[in-house]
């Protein structure tokens, strides 16, 4: 409140009701004029908040069993998914039909930079058919093998799919792993041939192609450009004559599966259900099977393809619930609901993701631990197939190791945490799960089991106490052009693997199954195979259990101490390859010292790679030259003690030169060299392709 002359007393007096009723009511405290528009603003602000919660919410009970839909849509990476999906959405009068509709579903910043699908996005559709009005459950999946645990757990929400092939790519690899998801969900496959408008494109070839592979007639496939719209109305009539309604009891009590959930900073977790028996409403006392906490239900609706609130969820359908869980641990994916009072026989949920890559993550300043940690929380209810265990440096500090299956898997995880908790990290070197056999029984009764998984190559225990080490196996499929076949199958080797099998898809492409080990393929096989087919193949693999292997733990030193955040476990026909490669990128990163530093990666006590500083001599004040330099080497500081000799005997220089060299040997003993976290930094990235 502005200031007043003393003799306005008056004045003063007339206006402190309105200054007490701004206070009360939240208003700015200022003149009566000003007030007066705040005030108004406010009620326009309350008038069409209001409104909206007035707006008639649908009425899902019109939608009977019978006329429901649930579907997703699965394919290989860049085959037409979300440009199907934004059809869908269009000709069900979803969304307006602009030239702007581009992945309407792909939420994420990540998605639209990477023009992928990294997360599974639902969306409810409302379509009238021959006087029937339908409800269409669309869930839009990822199609990177890394992603693969976002469409299984999407598969469990529905009772068909459409699997969508690029007319001029065919059937690649992640085609081929998510129908026999599908397959084994015992969901309806319906085949649809995208981009047909391609100059290149021949949808005949591929309904061969689908056929021989799948065992599907030809005439079942559907052919579309989802770019262009042509034909896209003809899926719609087939989701509705070839994908069964869900079978479910409205009439019994309620019991629903959490297959997604998200976290709201205003209004907590976001749980995505799909209701297999029973009604929810707001106002419902409801129960998780897994923490038996109990919530009260805040709001329900459905993705159209933003959240609307319903009225109720009734058994078949697919939406949201919010119940004010404030804790990112409270709604497990997986978990079942049921109403208070009311219990259920749980849903079996979903098998736990198993981790492929490891790798571990750190704050860069050890003050943003708390947020870090908060972060990962969040992001790890978001996407549950990351795993994560605690984990200290000495170097680096508090953090986590986590899991994760795959490398792009870790890189998406790693770009969302900077982009949506603005959140800056430390990653190491991706590594994967060793197992060790214990020999000795004190040992089993020291680690309470006879065969050990080791996710920290710091942890990774010594010969003499084990009985035989185990690395863990793919099999990976690769379908490529007939003209590759020699290249690749020559990568494959080189990396260990065992061929399995090899069949002609078409008279063009071939598909190959190898058994690899993990280690070979995580960092920079998928690279090498698209450029020795001039990204023409696909790769896809899947866990095949673990296999003897001859295992050995590479330590890096400096000066002869053993540097723990880069050991690394590797197979003892590499050793010296990846030794080698590690020494050399630690030298290019090291800050130059005093004396001497000797790199070395070591095998036990045997010395398999080194590298070393060199000293270089002042000759004079102004520049540096080199008198000895073997290889590329970073200079190392000295001072230039012949300086004050300007002529005079050469026993006088020796003299002088002994003393440093004397000196420099004495102060390597004595010297600690620590290495800076930038440096880290650069070594811990992995290797350039």
């Amino acid at each position: 409140m502005w200031a007043f002359p003393s003799r306005c007393w008056r004045r003063r007096q007339a206006l402190a009701p309105w200054a007490t009723g701004a206070k009360r009511r939240g208003l700015p405290r200022c003149r009566p004029s000003l007030r007066r528009t705040a005030a108004s603003e406010s009620w326009a602000l309350t008038r069409l908040y209001s409104s909206a919660d007035r707006k008639e919410k649908i009425d899902m009970s019109r939608f009977p069993v019978e006329n429901i839909r649930n579907f997703s849509i699965i394919a290989h990476v860049d085959h037409g998914k979300s440009t199907l999906a934004d059809r869908l959405l269009e000709l069900t009068g979803t969304i307006d039909k602009t030239k702007n509709n581009k992945q309407v579903l792909d939420k994420l910043q990540v998605e639209r930079e990477r023009g992928i699908t990294v997360k599974a996005q639902t969306a409810s559709l409302f379509y009238n058919c021959e006087g029937k009005q339908y409800l269409f459950n669309l869930i839009d999946t990822p199609g990177h093998v890394d992603f693969n645990y976002e469409v299984s757990r999407s598969l469990s929400a529905c009772q068909g799919v459409l699997l969508v092939v690029d007319a001029n790519e065919g059937i690649q690899a992640q085609t081929v792993a998510n129908f026999f998801l599908a397959f084994e969900a015992q969901l309806s496959v319906i085949p649809v041939i995208n981009k047909i408008d391609l100059k290149n494109a021949d949808p005949e070839r591929v309904e061969k192609q689908i056929e021989k592979v799948f065992d599907i007639p030809r005439d079942e496939c559907i052919k579309i450009s989802a770019k262009l719209g042509t034909n896209v109305e003809s899926v719609l009539q087939a989701v509705i004559e070839r994908i069964p309604p869900p079978k479910v009891h409205r009439q019994n009590p309620l019991k629903a599966l959490v297959f997604d959930s998200t976290f709201d900073q205003y209004r907590g977790v976001i749980a995505n259900v799909a209701l297999f028996d029973g009604v929810v409403s707001k106002g419902d006392k409801i129960v998780f099977a897994h923490t038996q906490k109990t919530y009260d239900v805040n709001e329900v609706g459905v993705l159209n393809p933003n959240e609307q609130p319903t009225h109720k969820l009734y058994a078949g359908q697919v939406g949201y619930l919010i119940a004010g869980m404030k804790d990112v641990t409270e709604a497990q994916i997986g978990d079942t609901l049921y109403l208070h009072k009311q219990p259920v026989e749980p849903l079996p949920g979903f098998k736990s993701a198993k981790p492929m890559v490891f790798a571990g993550m750190y704050p860069i300043d050890q003050s943003e631990y708390n947020n870090l940690k908060s972060a990962v929380e969040k992001l790890t209810l978001n996407d549950p197939s990351v795993t994560v265990h605690r984990d200290s440096s000495l170097a680096l500090g508090a953090g986590w190791r986590l899991g994760f299956l795959g490398l792009l898997h870790m890189e998406v995880f790693n770009q969302r945490l900077e982009q949506e908790y603005n959140a800056s990290v430390i990653l190491t070197t991706p590594t994967v799960p060793f197992k060790a056999v214990l020999s000795s029984a004190k040992l089993i009764k020291e680690y309470r089991e006879k065969e050990i998984t080791i996710i920290n190559p710091a942890q990774f225990p010594d010969k003499s106490k084990v009985t035989e080490y185990l690395e863990p196996l793919v099999l990976g499929t690769i379908i490529t052009p007939d003209e590759y076949t020699g290249k690749i199958m020559m990568l494959c080797e080189a990396r260990r693997a065992i061929q399995k099998s090899m069949m002609f898809i078409d008279q063009n492409r071939v598909m190959l199954k190898y058994l690899f080990p993990l280690s070979e393929i995580v960092v920079d096989f998928y690279d090498s195979l698209k450029s020795l087919s001039s990204g023409y193949a696909s790769f896809d693999y899947e866990d095949a259990g673990y296999q003897t292997a001859e295992l050995v733990k590479m330590d890096i030193l400096l000066n002869g101490s053993i540097v723990e955040e880069l050991v690394t476990v590797v197979h003892k026909d590499k050793a010296h390859i990846v030794g080698k490669a590690i020494c050399e990128r630690l030298k290019d990163c090291l800050p130059r010292q005093l004396f001497e530093i000797a790199i070395q990666a070591a095998i036990g006590s045997k010395i398999i790679a080194r590298e070393t500083y060199l000293f270089c001599v002042f000759l004079n004040t102004q520049k540096i030259r080199h008198i000895v330099e073997l290889g590329t080497s970073v200079k190392a500081y000295r001072k230039n003690v012949l300086a004050k000799c300007y002529g005079g005997d050469i026993t006088r220089k020796m003299k002088l030169l002994r003393r440093q060299a004397e000196g420099k040997k004495k102060l390597r003993k004595v010297g600690n060299v620590e290495v800076p976290k930038d440096a880290f930094i650069k070594v811990l990235k992995k290797s350039d392709k």
